[in-house]
């Protein structure tokens, strides 16, 4: 198993460090992502609506991303990285004590979110700097697998701290988790420090990087950015306001979908390595429809506890199939004529990312108020459609030519 990893990447390379502190990471966001929604619906008293508002502010983040790297373009990939993680333990300080007003909580789930969106861009980028000749979708994959093996030790806690009564919910219980993870970002900022990359960025070009050969790149971004929103907005939030889900039972849902992005995350990534990342595009968003459907009308067909199950089982699905965004990545170093323009577009790929983004979390709370469930489902499954379509244009090298 060690030398079935290792293989993946550079020998020269600082990808063991670099992935202990993808694990740390993730583990500190299953804690905070295992409460957070339930913290915001019974402590912050958010409804649909301002859950939406909630996540307009936390993707404007991912927006302006590509500003704020083109303001410190000085910077390696490795210094940003660990900077974020400064930012992700302001974001989880100011959580921990901070009132539940709503301006107050949005302010640090901001502050939080400007952090874990330089990171993200940057998890991606070692990633690819870190891998070896031919290996790029194993190297995403094992990253995604890292962190999600953090993410499910989070979750798991969560469960074992409500199922054992170590603590009750309710607002005191979740700042303490809030702290946790406020610690655990700590330890992944130190631990960061042990990271020695090289990735310096080429001086003569800008991290604001708009290339017409990668206009098909964009487009599939925005397109994945719209249909991803609805779940990670709105999908927890349906099973708390709608079926009345308590934070032990969505940490169930959010480990089961860790569990299995662990394990698949690796298979997916030799998968776009094998096949192609064309294929998986298309496949990934066809079953998506099946997926919103069932999320939209369960509880139209079934019984509500069954309904409750085909949801909770679809939400799964959808973490399992949103695996398949890695292939976007691969596909954006098949274009480009060197890692660092690679790097740069996949940070403007993030941008454009949210720019969509930011109106499905904006209007999404509207639409689920005004139009019901179903028609918020019904437009995630269109968009992805939309994204099939157009990943079937897109034109990809032969295996035996990838880089």
């Amino acid at each position: 198993m060690k030398g079935s990893f290792s293989k993946n990447f550079k020998i020269s390379s600082s990808f063991k460090q670099f992935f202990f502190t993808v694990a740390i990471f993730g583990l500190g966001y299953g804690l905070y992502k295992g409460i957070l929604d339930n913290y915001l619906a019974e402590v912050a008293s958010m409804t649909q609506f301002d859950k939406g508002v909630s996540e307009f502010f936390r993707e404007i983040p991912g927006l302006l991303l590509v500003f704020v790297l083109a303001i410190f373009y000085m910077f390696s990939a490795e210094k940003l990285y660990k900077a974020a993680a400064l930012l992700m333990m302001a974001g989880m300080l100011m959580q921990t004590f901070v009132p539940a007003n709503k301006i107050l909580v949005i302010m640090a789930i901001f502050i939080y979110s400007l952090g874990e969106h330089i990171q993200l861009g940057m998890r991606t980028t070692l990633a690819l700097e870190y891998s070896a000749e031919g290996k790029s979708g194993n190297s995403l994959g094992w990253m995604n697998s890292m962190y999600q093996a953090g993410n499910l030790i989070g979750f798991l806690a969560v469960i074992a701290i409500f199922s054992l009564g170590i603590l009750l919910p309710g607002a005191e219980s979740y700042k303490k988790i809030f702290f946790i993870s406020f610690i655990l970002f700590g330890l992944g900022a130190i631990a960061s420090l042990t990271i020695r990359g090289k990735s310096i960025p080429d001086k003569t070009k800008s991290r604001f990087y708009f290339r017409k050969k990668f206009t098909k790149y964009y487009m599939l971004e925005v397109f994945y950015g719209a249909r991803k929103q609805v779940f990670f907005t709105f999908g927890p939030y349906v099973l708390i306001l709608f079926y009345g889900a308590k934070a032990s039972t969505i940490s169930i849902l959010f480990a089961l979908s860790a569990i299995s992005s662990f394990i698949l995350s690796p298979m997916i990534g030799r998968l776009i390595d094998r096949i192609g990342y064309k294929i998986v595009m298309i496949s990934d968003t066809l079953i998506l429809v099946v997926v919103c459907f069932f999320y939209g009308f369960a509880h139209h067909i079934f019984p509500r506890d069954i309904a409750f199950i085909v949801c909770s089982a679809n939400y799964v699905l959808d973490a399992i199939i949103s695996l398949a965004s890695m292939a976007s990545s691969v596909y954006v170093q098949d274009l480009a004529d060197s890692k660092e323009e690679a790097r740069a577009t996949i940070s403007t790929g993030i941008s454009v990312n949210h720019l969509i983004t930011i109106f499905i979390a904006l209007f999404g709370g509207w639409i689920w108020t005004v139009l019901g469930i179903e028609t918020l489902f019904i437009i995630s499954a269109i968009l992805g459609l939309c994204n099939s379509a157009y990943a079937a244009t897109i034109k990809s090298k032969n295996i035996g030519e990838r880089k």
